[in-house]
């Protein structure tokens, strides 16, 4: 009997240990790091590893499950993107030339294979959720928020964001929620929502009058449907975790007062103090907070889905200590 009951107990605890293991799951497979522009770009393809090591030096990677990438279909990138769009971006890939934007984010040779994989990694990442494997996940170089649904834009080619948005909304979700705290206003998932009533927008960023893109004024509260659905929150340059502190309860009071099925939280840590290309003073205290306080209202809604992207961030320190702080705080 004694020996019984030592089995049971050991069965127990690893019963315990593995649904302890699947609450959260990340993504941080090197084929994630080949999203990144060459030649001293602000968005080069060290970010990943920037991550990885302070992910390894704070034990995170012994406390999650991890997940791999693939690559988005054409069918699934084709539910946010516009068909005319993709083929411009493969034929750009082939030839490794030119611009994708109007300057600030250039094709590679395979630049269209590296941003479909982050694509797939977030719908990864999604679907584990959507099937019970995990409840919370993070995908580092994933949240690129200012592609539009036919054109490049800062940094970002496929909108994995709002990819993501679309394909819960097939999958029979009505309200979903997209939080952004990236220094700069997530304008391409803004403006492809903004009329929707399915998408609850929440945006922290600093002011447009002094950052791109220039957008997120606190007037702009949605259209039509989706009137009063989006909350865009600027802050002024310079602003802190004292600042964070004061306007985050309102977000989480108009996130909760739509009571969404699933949240998207883009984590730029291009927010923190010290970034070469924006002016905000955050810490990563904040997006710790904003990491845990999702994570308990999803929790508090009954389904405890939260699925974090890495979002903008170059500096190399900011990025590893935020994100790790995202990942502890959704443990």
């Amino acid at each position: 009997m004694a020996m019984a009951g030592a089995h049971e107990g050991t069965t127990g605890a690893a019963v315990l240990g593995l649904a302890l293991m699947s609450e959260v799951a990340a993504i941080v497979s090197e084929r994630l790091g080949r999203y990144g522009f060459p030649d001293g770009h602000p968005f080069g393809p060290d970010r990943l590893a920037a991550f990885v090591r302070e992910f390894a030096a704070q034990g995170l990677n012994r406390r999650v499950q991890t997940l791999e990438p693939r690559m988005a279909s054409d069918e699934e990138l084709r539910s946010f993107h516009t068909p005319t769009y993709l083929q411009f971006v493969r034929e750009a890939s082939a030839s490794g030339t030119g611009l994708l934007d109007a300057g600030d984010t250039p094709a590679f040779r395979g630049v269209y294979e590296a941003a479909a994989t982050v694509v797939g990694a977030t719908l990864n990442a999604m679907n584990a959720i959507m099937r019970g494997e995990c409840r919370r996940a993070f995908v580092p170089i994933a949240g690129l928020h200012h592609a539009a649904r036919g054109h490049a834009a800062g940094f970002c080619v496929f909108n994995d964001c709002g990819v993501a948005i679309e394909q819960l909304k097939r999958a029979g979700l009505k309200r979903i929620a997209y939080v952004d705290i990236d220094a700069h206003h997530g304008d391409g998932v803004f403006y492809a929502f903004e009329e929707d009533a399915a998408v609850v927008f929440a945006d922290l960023h600093e002011d447009g009058r002094y950052l791109y893109p220039g957008t997120g004024a606190a007037s702009e509260t949605g259209r039509g449907p989706g009137e009063g659905m989006k909350l865009n929150v600027p802050l002024p340059p310079g602003a802190d975790d004292a600042v964070f502190d004061e306007v985050w309860p309102g977000v989480l009071a108009h996130l909760n007062k739509f009571t969404p099925e699933f949240f998207i939280l883009q984590c730029g840590a291009d927010s923190i103090g010290g970034d070469p290309i924006t002016h905000l003073r955050l810490t990563p205290k904040s997006h710790g907070r904003a990491a845990r306080d999702l994570a308990a209202l999803a929790d508090e809604l009954g389904h405890g889905r939260v699925l974090a992207l890495g979002g903008g961030g170059y500096n190399r320190a900011n990025i590893g200590q935020a994100w790790a702080a995202v990942v502890e705080n959704l443990l």
